[in-house]
């Protein structure tokens, strides 16, 4: 079978909509070739395992070099094991595929032809876990299974034709699958354990799997994070005195590098988020060490220079307790996110701080591993903290979520490096560019993306400029479409009613409410992020949008250029209701309404200064990652021509914190002329000007 993962996207839809028609009849017919049956037979289940994996325990935790969370190199194996252990519940035999209950929802298998791609992400993935601990632990046993045996008997079971594991080597005229990304997958098994992996299979077997693996990464691929799949795949095999195709292998290298653009960030073909990290920057790192150093170092200086910015800017994209932001597709891969930081000690960088880059990862690690949602049935659910359907591709599989055990292909990092040695500090938090009641940007102009961080909460924030249209299967929502994305806030889904979180909602001409997603970026100058907006579906609805992070929140300044009047909203973070209630109140400051909500962890406070006709508390359900119920404040107004600035303080403190007025109103004043240009007079004297230009 054929499933069809991660397509290229375009602004242009003649562009898009020829690839997305041909690749889903590839996945029609590639899903009933494998297995010769129609594809409406009835699916069969996997029961959930018999018993249900304890909550993860950081046993003996050391307090002395991880002062912050009590995490070493031991616990982080403690960590993979846990997880490894509970993908085993469903493992009584060698036999027994790595195939776990299916989420309701959009997720797959769908059809009977996609069953053995699924287990071969179960396989594949799972081993990002196993691989470093077999390496330390050759005899390691789970279940009762003796965990190299099995993954050798699996890999076996993958060029065996009678066995229901069996995949098809790509057809002639096959394009790219996901059988491509799990193989790529297994090619960075292959080099990181060969003693365990490899080198006992039987001859017979080792040529099999070379023929089945060539035959997808010796072939077409997408241009973007996949080609490394192809890359790791002819590596590995060229290692192993196979011959391969080293035009096509070196031809994907100089493509891959082309995808950088500054400061650490890969653009996937055409966005920025994750993949950058988990895809981008880690197979480049780990292929570097198994492969190309020694037979093409000059991709592999260059890889090193690209890599080298990371521990400059990425730390900063994490909260100060190491919590990560939800944001970007294939969020369920989690904490995949910070496998970057334990790679900078493969090669150490004598200028970085490897006791703030582990006090980030385990602290990433334990924002999942610690919240009571994240497993069902012993396997993490398809969503951020629980099972989440509004942030599930249709890609992904349950085995899926085990690209989040990339993170522990750090364990491949030696025990002695800095990253595990250093004790654990909180890196920049603690300097005076980081003092309580600041607020600290840090712009990064190759992506053009603005990481915030608020020391008066511990909180790090995202904007990175998006246009991608709802036509995008993968790109056209809300993972990318929010005006701010942070760390204390996960993101919000939109919901049929208006209801909104960061981002603004026109109600269009067929009466739906539609948010914006097609954002230019303008400039990051004098503390103010510039972007503009146009409504996907009505090019005379349009804003030019100005944020302006503050100590405690975000001061918008929104000059409306809209020609055509549609009702609109624009929402605050959403609250999820952790303990019955969001409590709703408003206070009056200097002549304003304040409307404040508060959850016990959050407060949040939205301030009307210009251009609303009133503030709404909406209850959601369903629309959250933390909680079924939630609650969000949403400016309400029009896009009246009539109504050329749209003014609105967004801001919060945590729960039992009094606010002051003046913190509820930050700025005394707004004048503006013509709204090119805007001039802010704030409460503590300063005077800020938002200029737009022509």
């Amino acid at each position: 079978m054929i499933l069809y993962a991660h397509l290229p996207s375009n602004s242009s839809l003649s562009v898009l909509k020829p690839i997305l028609t041909a690749a889903l009849l590839l996945l029609t017919l590639a899903g009933r070739a494998q297995q010769g049956v129609p594809t409406n037979a009835d699916m069969p289940s996997v029961p959930p395992a018999a018993e249900k994996l304890p909550s993860f325990e950081i046993r003996q935790p050391d307090k002395q070099l991880s002062p912050f969370t009590g995490m070493t190199r031991r616990h982080w194996q403690d960590a993979a094991r846990y997880l490894l252990s509970g993908a085993f519940s469903y493992v009584h035999k060698l036999n027994d595929p790595m195939q776990f209950p299916k989420q309701p929802g959009k997720s797959y298998s769908r059809t009977p032809g996609q069953v053995p791609t699924e287990k071969l992400e179960g396989l594949c993935r799972t081993l990002f876990m196993a691989a470093p601990l077999l390496k330390e632990e050759p005899g390691l046993t789970l279940n009762g299974i003796k965990v190299a045996d099995y993954y050798r008997h699996q890999l076996g079971l993958l060029v065996d034709p009678q066995s229901p594991s069996f995949i098809r080597p790509r057809a002639k005229d096959g394009g790219p699958s996901q059988n491509l990304v799990e193989f790529g997958g297994l090619g960075v098994a292959l080099f990181a354990a060969p003693k365990i992996l490899w080198d006992p299979l039987p001859q017979a077997t080792k040529d099999a799997l070379a023929a089945t693996m060539l035959s997808y990464g010796d072939g077409p691929t997408v241009p973007q994070n996949w080609r490394y799949f192809n890359i790791f795949i002819l590596s590995f095999f060229d290692s192993r005195g196979y011959p391969v195709n080293k035009k096509l292998l070196e031809d994907y290298l100089q493509k891959q590098l082309t995808h950088y653009d500054g400061q650490g960030w890969y653009n996937d073909a055409p966005t920025y988020d994750y993949y950058s990290m988990w895809a981008f920057q880690m197979y480049g790192r780990l292929w570097s060490e198994y492969y190309g150093r020694q037979r093409y170092p000059e991709v592999v200086r260059q890889l090193d220079a690209n890599f080298a910015p990371l521990h400059d800017t990425y730390p900063y994209q994490f909260g100060r307790d190491g919590h990560m932001i939800m944001w970007g597709r294939s969020i369920t891969y989690r904490f995949a996110a910070v496998v970057p930081f334990p790679l900078m000690g493969l090669r150490p960088a004598a200028d970085t701080n490897f006791g703030w880059m582990r006090r980030i990862a385990s602290g990433a690690l334990l924002q999942f591993l610690q919240n009571p949602d994240f497993l069902q049935d012993n396997v993490p659910t398809l969503g951020f903290y629980g099972a989440f359907e509004p942030a599930v591709q249709p890609y992904s599989c349950r085995g899926s979520v085990y690209w989040l055990a990339k993170a522990f292909l750090g364990l491949l990092v030696p025990a002695d490096s800095p990253f595990w040695t250093a004790p654990e500090n909180e890196g920049a938090w603690t300097t005076p560019a980081l003092a309580s009641g600041t607020v600290f940007n840090k712009f990064e102009p190759g992506p053009n993306i603005l990481v915030t961080d608020y020391p008066n909460t511990g909180a790090a924030e995202l904007r990175a400029p998006c246009h991608q249209p709802s036509s995008d299967p993968y790109r056209g929502d809300e993972n990318y479409n929010r005006l701010s994305y942070n760390s204390a806030f996960p993101w919000q889904a939109d919901g049929p009613n208006g209801e909104v979180a960061m981002n603004y909602v026109f109600k269009n001409q067929q009466g739906k409410w539609e948010p914006l997603r097609l954002f230019t970026f303008r400039r990051f100058e004098e503390g103010v992020y510039y972007r503009d907006a146009v409504l996907e579906t009505n090019p005379n609805v349009k804003l030019r949008l100005a944020d302006l992070p503050l100590p405690n929140g975000i001061l918008r300044l929104d000059v409306n250029q809209s020609t055509e009047t549609l009702p609109l909203r624009l929402g605050h973070y959403a609250l999820p209701n952790l303990t019955g209630t969001v409590r709703h109140r408003t206070r009056r400051v200097q002549g304003h309404t304040v409307h404040l909500l508060d959850n016990g962890t959050y407060q949040l406070a939205l301030v009307p200064l210009q251009g609303w006709d009133a503030v709404d508390a909406v209850d959601a359900t369903g629309l959250h990652p933390v909680s079924q119920k939630s609650t969000v404040l949403n400016a309400v107004g029009t896009s009246a021509p009539s109504r050329p600035l749209l003014a609105t303080l967004l801001l919060w403190k945590r729960s039992g914190q009094k606010w002051t007025k003046a913190e509820l109103l930050p700025v005394r004043s707004l004048s503006a002329a013509d709204y090119r240009s805007i001039t802010v007079q704030m409460a503590d004297g300063s005077k800020r000007v938002v200029r737009f230009g022509e």
